[in-house]
């Protein structure tokens, strides 16, 4: 397998699991609260699981090879490597996968969940957003529909 097969494997297996954490977290405390307490709640299941975890991790925004401080924040970054953007909204619309995929490119990792906890069922919250992700692979998402 090579290099690239190995890292899409690792990334597939890390949302599949923030997924899992995420179905947990809506299990226990439902749709209607606000997207602080879901990313407090989702942190602190995914530490319990062996996971590192950064919430509220700054972000600059690159603009003609200068970093600007423009306040900009990512809800989670799991294991250095995946950005969890967290939502309880009515619905995802197109500027949330936009503001994710934005954020990926910044931070230059390939994979990023939008979870939107404003829904009956968590399973239709989720969307996944690759950036230059490194082989065609299956969504994580795939095993929970």
């Amino acid at each position: 397998m090579s290099a690239t097969a190995t890292q899409a494997d690792q990334l597939n297996a890390i949302t599949e699991q923030i997924i899992g954490c995420a179905m947990e977290v809506h299990r226990v405390i439902g749709p209607g609260l606000l997207e602080s307490a879901y990313e407090a709640c989702l942190a602190f299941e995914l530490c319990a699981r062996g996971f590192r975890v950064e919430r509220q991790k700054p972000l600059a925004v690159v603009y003609k090879d200068v970093k600007l401080d423009c306040g900009y924040r990512v809800d989670l970054v799991v294991n250095e490597s995946v950005v969890v953007e967290i939502k309880a909204v009515e619905k995802l619309n197109p500027v949330h996968s936009a503001q994710l995929l934005s954020y990926l490119r910044l931070l230059d990792y390939r994979v990023g969940l939008l979870l939107n906890f404003h829904c009956t069922m968590l399973k239709h919250g989720i969307r996944r957003v690759v950036n230059n992700f490194p082989i065609s692979a299956n969504s994580a998402i795939s095993a929970v529909q």
